[in-house]
C-alpha cells in the first residue's frame, strides 16, 4: 500500500467553486413582490387559523409591505439582513417594546415561510431579531377585578335587567368565556331545564361562529342559578324573536340578528366606565366635560374602561385566588396551565402563598 497524499485544492479553484455555488443559490430564488407573497401567506394561514389571527398577521405584515414599497424593494429576493434590521428600526419609532416583539416575531414566521417558496435566501429568517423581554413583561396587566364586576352586575340587574347587554355581562363574568365563544352561543346552547344548568360552546365556522382552538375548544360550562334566572327571563321576555342569516337562533341578539364582536366590545366599554354606574370618576374628570363619558363612541377612551379580555383574566384570577386547581380552571376556560401562568394569573405573591 502506497502513501498517497491527497491533492491540495488550489485556493483560486475553491473561490471559483464557492462563487458558482452562490450563483446557483441566488438563481434558485424566484422573484415575487412583497404584496403577492403576503397574499399567498395569508391564504395558507386561512386553512389552519381563525379569521382574527389571519387579520392580525395581515395588519402586522402590512407595515412590512408598506416599508418595502417606500424602500423600493420590488421583489423579496433582494431582501437582506440589513434590510430586516432597518425595518425594525423604522417600526420601533411607533411601538413599545412588547408590540415591537410581536411585530418582529410575526415577521420572522413570515420570512421562514417565504423560504418554502424560494422567495428569500435560505436561513434569512434567523436574521430577524426581536427584543428580549423580562420575565412577565409580555403579559397584560389589565384586569377587571371581581369587586368591580360585581358592582357593574348589580347596576345592570337593577336598571338594565335581562337586556342583551345584561345577559352578555352575566355570561362573560360567570363563565370566563372568550368574546368569540359568547357570540357563538345559540338559544339551544342553554339547556336550562336540566339538573346541572350550563352553556355549550360549539365551533361552527360554516355559519360564521368559529371559536379559538376549534373543536378541541368545544365544552360545557356550568352556570349558577342566579345566572340562569337572568338568561331565562331574557329568553322569555326580552330577547328579539329573530334568527341570523344561517337560520340559527343566537342567544345574544339584536333586532338585526346575532351581535357582532364590535357590539360586545361596545357593551363592555360602556358599562366598565365607573361614571356610567354612578361611581365617582377615579381620574378626577368632570363627567359633563369628559368626552369618554358623554359620547358613546368614545367610551373606550376612558382609562377605566376595558375590553372583554380583562374580564376573562379577572375571572380566571378569581378562581385561582379561591383555590380552584389550575387544571380545573384550564378545562373550564380552555387554556393551558402554562398560558394561565404567563398571561392570566395576576395574583399577588401573597395571594399565591
Amino acid at each position: 500500500m502506497g502513501n498517497d497524499v491527497p491533492e491540495l485544492v488550489d485556493s483560486n479553484d475553491l473561490e471559483d467553486r464557492l462563487e458558482e455555488l452562490l450563483e446557483q443559490t441566488t438563481e434558485s430564488l424566484e422573484p415575487i413582490t412583497p404584496e403577492r407573497t403576503l397574499e399567498l401567506y395569508l391564504d395558507d394561514k386561512e386553512r389552519d387559523c381563525q379569521q382574527a389571527t389571519v387579520a392580525a398577521h395581515r395588519s402586522r405584515l402590512g407595515f412590512f409591505v408598506e416599508w418595502c414599497s417606500v424602500e423600493g424593494i420590488d421583489s423579496l429576493d433582494e431582501l437582506s439582513a440589513r434590510d430586516l434590521h432597518e425595518f425594525r428600526v423604522w417600526r420601533r419609532e411607533d411601538l413599545n417594546v412588547v408590540s415591537e416583539k410581536t411585530q418582529m416575531d410575526s415577521l420572522r414566521v413570515f420570512i421562514e415561510w417565504c423560504e418554502t417558496i424560494d422567495a428569500v435566501e435560505s436561513g434569512l429568517y434567523r436574521k430577524v431579531n426581536s427584543p428580549n423581554l423580562d420575565n412577565g413583561e409580555n403579559a397584560r396587566d389589565t384586569v377587571l377585578r371581581s369587586d368591580r364586576a360585581r358592582e357593574i352586575l348589580a347596576y345592570l340587574e337593577r336598571y338594565e335587567y335581562a337586556t342583551t347587554e345584561h345577559v352578555c355581562w352575566v355570561i362573560l363574568t360567570e363563565t370566563g368565556v372568550r368574546l368569540g365563544g359568547a357570540r357563538a352561543l345559540d338559544v339551544e346552547d342553554y339547556p336550562g331545564d336540566i339538573e346541572t344548568p350550563h352553556i355549550e360552546i360549539h365551533h361552527r365556522p360554516e355559519s360564521d361562529t368559529p371559536i379559538k382552538n376549534k373543536e378541541p375548544g368545544e365544552r360545557r360550562v356550568a352556570v349558577s342559578d342566579e345566572a340562569c334566572d337572568v338568561i331565562e327571563d331574557h329568553l322569555r321576555e326580552r330577547r328579539p324573536d329573530i334568527a341570523d342569516e344561517h337560520g340559527r337562533h343566537p342567544l345574544l341578539a339584536t333586532q338585526r340578528g346575532r351581535v357582532g364582536t364590535s357590539t360586545i366590545r361596545t357593551y363592555v366599554y360602556r358599562w366598565s366606565r365607573p361614571c356610567t354606574i354612578g361611581r365617582e370618576c377615579p381620574h378626577d374628570r368632570d363627567p359633563d366635560d369628559c368626552e369618554a363619558a358623554t359620547t358613546e363612541a368614545q367610551a373606550a377612551r376612558c382609562p377605566s374602561s376595558v375590553t372583554p379580555h380583562p374580564i376573562r383574566r379577572g375571572y380566571i384570577t378569581q378562581l385561582l385566588r379561591a383555590g380552584v386547581p389550575v387544571e380545573v380552571v384550564s378545562d373550564r376556560c380552555n387554556v393551558s396551565p402554562a398560558i394561565i401562568d404567563q398571561h392570566y394569573d395576576v395574583r399577588s405573591k401573597e395571594d399565591k402563598m
